[in-house]
């Protein structure tokens, strides 16, 4: 009998890449589809696993395995396919030789994300296919399906998942692994060149390859019909379908597996045989808009929202029009996000907010100082754009008024986009001052290597490449590394530097506290010593509180030891009294 266990929807989808005979893995982390690389690394001896620096080279490294014969995967969240189309929309022309598959996390809620786009939308203008499991057994079974139909069908494939499913947790049988043959490399020309003539010819193949797929869609196991009560239909896909066996038991439903291109005969006999047919799919009206489109009613975005997370309780208010007298639950005390305490990006924030300067800021964790108390990010957008942002800027508003604001960037955004921004600065010569905040990690998504820490996903020694060497290579002339907990100099160099009229690149190095495993200092504040001025509170450490009487009280179950409390206090009212302990123990 198989062993069955329970998994992560995200450590499902990596064990069916292990089941399918994957052998090239490439990504960037982003939540919520990171795990799946880390779980990955678990079949190193069989399954080449990597960090590329940004998703647009993880589905360029794929497609080059798969060029070559071999069955490969990329792994992104969905703001990362946005990187990625350029070579997905090429790739969807050219089609395949090993299966190609790229694992698409979206993330409905807008939990850990900067919009909420719907990657079916991007998938039907790219014309790619699109497979959705609902749980954790379908995400391993369907990804080996999607495997075999990419090489059936000469198509990549998009796998959609979503936070639910990627942290949701389910029963999985395990199987072996199947190794297929590597397809044999053969010269052609014209499918894999995409110049014009090309790209004409392999356009008209697609139109027909899609068309075939989706007349096989029609009688696909990964679409299920299952009939009961006929007074009510429903057509959905992925996590919805949990919310509509909850709140629906007794309605018929079509669960599509593949959500494009579309089973249309399989969806009009369905149509044809209930009463009223409702459509359930969480943010676009993606599959309501084509049926639709066919002539068949339903019932969909009248009453269902475009926004966030479906529920039962929302689908039987919905549907049932049901009012849920449901008790209110308890409500914890509301709990913003912050930076960890001894975070070295606070450091930063404090000077900058203390003189006064404006930030274009960018993805991750140092996101979190456009908020109280720190208020010093004025901007967010994407990776990369904060460079860029402040380029905008002075290229509209001139030198001089820019000299209050700085663009603050992580080492691992700089390096997936953040270069390419400041080779526009240099080039264009441009004026500005770049804060490189360079903590030696992904810290966001869960401390991961990237290009410039020395370390693989595999846990290899690697070359780490030097982001001071890079930015001077690039051109740019002022370089300066200045410890991030290193106030004096912090603050002298950003004045200095916002005063010139040339590309400045300030990098504050410290790593995350949470790979800091060195000696833990402990600090304690003397009540009789305190003033009560407040100035140790202004970086916002969650380490720090005020007693009642208004003087302060240090958490040391909560400290670091970064020290920034005991530099901002004055009266020496904030002392280090042991070193020693060790950190994470």
């Amino acid at each position: 009998m198989a062993e069955k266990v329970i998994m992560l929807g995200n450590e499902a989808i990596a064990r069916g890449a292990y089941e399918a005979g994957v052998k090239v893995s490439s990504a960037y982390p982003g939540t919520p589809s990171t795990e799946i690389s880390e779980y990955l690394v678990q079949y190193r001896d069989d399954v080449y696993e990597e960090w590329a620096p940004n998703e647009k080279v993880a589905a360029e490294v794929a497609v080059g395995a798969s060029l070559a014969g071999a069955r490969a995967m990329a792994c992104m969240k969905h703001v990362g396919l946005n990187v990625a189309a350029d070579p997905l929309y090429s790739v969807s022309y050219m089609g395949v030789n090993g299966g190609l598959v790229i694992v698409v996390a979206d993330d409905p809620g807008l939990y850990s994300s900067q919009n909420e786009q719907d990657t079916r939308m991007v998938a039907r203008a790219a014309q790619v296919p699109v497979i959705e499991p609902s749980d954790s057994a379908e995400a391993k079974d369907f990804f080996k399906t999607a495997f075999e139909l990419s090489e059936q069908f000469d198509r990549p494939f998009i796998f959609r998942t979503t936070t639910r499913l990627s942290h949701s947790q389910g029963l999985v049988e395990l199987c072996d692994r199947v190794e297929p043959e590597d397809k044999p490399y053969e010269k052609n020309v014209t499918k894999n060149v995409m110049m014009p003539g090309n790209a004409k010819i392999r356009h008209i193949e697609i139109e027909k390859r899609n068309l075939e797929l989706a007349e096989a869609a029609n009688t696909l196991p990964i679409n299920v019909v299952e009939m009961n009560d006929t007074e009510i239909g429903v057509i959905t896909s992925g996590i919805p379908y949990q919310y509509v066996k909850e709140a629906l038991p007794e309605a018929s439903v079509l669960k599509l597996g593949m959500v494009n291109p579309l089973p249309r005969k399989l969806i009009e006999d369905f149509a044809s045989k209930v009463h009223t047919l409702y459509i359930v799919e969480e943010l676009d009206p993606v599959i309501e808009e084509q049926v639709r489109s066919w002539g068949i009613k339903a019932i969909g975005k009248e009453i269902f929202t475009v926004q966030g997370e479906y529920s039962a309780n929302m689908l039987r208010e919905a549907v049932l029009k049901q009012e849920l007298n449901l008790e209110e639950p308890a409500k914890a005390p509301g709990r913003p996000p912050i930076l960890c305490p001894g975070c070295p990006h606070r450091s930063v924030f404090h000077v900058l907010n203390k003189l006064k300067l404006h930030a274009a800021g960018d993805i991750g964790c140092y996101t979190l100082g456009a908020v109280a108390p720190l208020s010093v990010i004025d901007t967010t957008m994407c990776m990369g754009s904060s460079i860029s942002t402040l380029h905008g800027m002075e290229k509209a508003k001139g030198k001089d008024y820019i000299k209050n604001w700085v663009a603050v960037i992580g080492d691992s955004t700089f390096m997936h986009t953040g270069v390419n921004s400041l080779m526009n600065m240099v080039y264009n010569n441009a004026t500005g001052t770049v804060i490189i905040m360079d903590n030696s990690t992904t810290g966001m998504t869960g401390q991961q290597d990237h290009t410039s820490t020395g370390k693989t996903l595999q846990g290899d020694p690697a070359y780490a490449i030097n982001i001071q060497a890079l930015c001077r290579a690039i051109g740019v002339k002022n370089v300066y590394e200045v410890n991030a907990f290193d106030l004096p100099l912090l603050e002298k160099t950003i004045k200095a530097e916002n005063e010139k009229d040339e590309v400045s690149v300030i990098i504050t190095k410290s790593p995350c506290v949470l790979l800091d495993k060195q000696k833990k200092p402990l600090y304690i504040a003397h009540a009789d010593k305190c003033k009560k001025c407040g100035m140790c509170m202004k970086p916002g450490c969650p380490a720090m509180t005020e007693n009642p009487d208004g003087t302060i009280y240090i958490d040391d179950t909560m400290c670091t030891g970064c020290g920034l409390c005991k530099d901002l206090c004055k009266f020496d009212a904030i002392e280090l009294v042991k070193e020693g302990e060790e950190l994470w123990q």
